[in-house]
């Protein structure tokens, strides 16, 4: 037992020591970060994860866990650099989130832009992943899934003919086929998080489409 113990903490040593990138800043007023001390069992379902990545293509850094005394936590995250193609603006995502992103990529928004725009996604916008909040940043809100890093907002999509899409102008003033390709992606995300929100959604959600692997359900 004293040897799998003295194996389990040299293996979250090198997990932490091998990741170049760091957490994202914490808004002014954060609290205190804390390394996560203690071993959990859905570390093997973490290395199996980063397998899928690696047979994906995908480009990542490890990230080291932390938990915050306010409720936020970075867990068993990577920082996605691309999938396919190259991804801009993310900071720590959840594995198996990094994981969707990378499915819903490769199977929805490459083959969608095909159908509907007549050229290839060359590259993916988002306004993030981790950021330590509450939902909508609401005052006695509960902590956000980007609060876990567990959630990704997707904002635009640019094409190699020089188009580019963005959800805020596409959603609902695009030609027919920018709608098509945005509400297609939006559907076949819905079928990979557990929670989608589009600019139908709420009035928080205009300017892109919000993705997370929270324990709610909701496709709107």
């Amino acid at each position: 037992m004293a040897d799998f113990r003295i194996l389990s903490c040299l293996l979250l040593f090198i997990l932490a020591s091998c990741s170049g990138s760091s957490p994202h800043k914490r808004r002014s007023g954060s609290t205190a970060s804390h390394p996560i001390a203690t071993p959990v069992p859905s570390s093997g379902d973490f290395h199996h994860c980063l397998g899928d990545l690696n047979k994906e293509g995908v480009h990542y850094q490890l990230v080291p866990d932390r938990t915050f005394d306010n409720g936020c936590s970075i867990y068993h995250a990577v920082t996605m650099t691309s999938a396919q193609v190259p991804i801009t603006h993310l900071g720590p995502l959840q594995c198996p989130a990094a994981e969707n992103l990378a499915y819903w990529i490769d199977d929805a928004v490459l083959k969608s832009a095909k159908v509907w725009l007549g050229s290839p996604v060359i590259k993916v916008e988002t306004f993030g992943s981790y950021s330590c909040r509450t939902r909508n940043s609401r005052a006695g809100a509960k902590i956000s899934e980007h609060g876990r890093a567990n959630a990704v907002d997707i904002s635009a999509f640019d094409l190699a003919d020089g188009r580019r899409i963005t959800v805020k102008e596409g959603w609902r003033h695009g030609d027919r086929h920018t709608k098509e390709f945005l509400r297609s992606v939006f559907h076949a995300a819905c079928r990979r998080f557990s929670v989608v929100i589009s600019p139908d959604g709420d009035e928080y959600h205009q300017d892109h489409i919000h993705m997370d692997l929270g324990q709610s359900q909701y496709c709107h």
